[in-house]
């Protein structure tokens, strides 16, 4: 049993930046790829991010690379999301996820445990 918290969304500027957090609460964190996932208005949950177990292999949707920096910190049980140069369509509730490094990391499906999510929205 895995529960994720996620913290740190809120309202921003344009052009602004945000760090989002993932608290876990289980004692197995180091064993999962964890993933952030968004969701807005009228649309599908969508990846966002992801980073293997120990390592620091990453991967990014388009839509984010380059502006995006996912990171965890395995001793403090913590997953972030450095959010640079954000936009309005950045705008969504952000969802950590944990998985067990199967299948596609891009899928939902491929994540156990869920956050309840957290608000970004970004102002134009």
């Amino acid at each position: 049993q895995e529960q994720l918290v996620e913290s740190g969304g809120g309202l921003v500027q344009a052009g602004g930046s945000l760090r989002l957090s993932c608290a876990a609460s289980g004692r197995s964190f180091s064993s999962y790829v964890m993933g952030w996932f968004r969701q807005a208005p009228g649309k599908e949950r969508e990846f966002v991010a992801t980073i293997s177990k120990s390592n620091g292999i990453t991967y990014y949707a388009d839509s984010v690379k380059g502006r995006f920096t996912i990171s965890r910190r395995n001793a403090k049980n913590t997953m972030y999301l450095q959010m640079n140069s954000l936009k309005s369509e950045d705008t969504a509730v952000y969802y950590c996820a944990a998985g067990f490094g199967a299948g596609d990391y891009a899928r939902m499906s491929s994540y156990r445990y869920w956050g309840l999510g957290t608000q970004v929205t970004v102002s134009s």
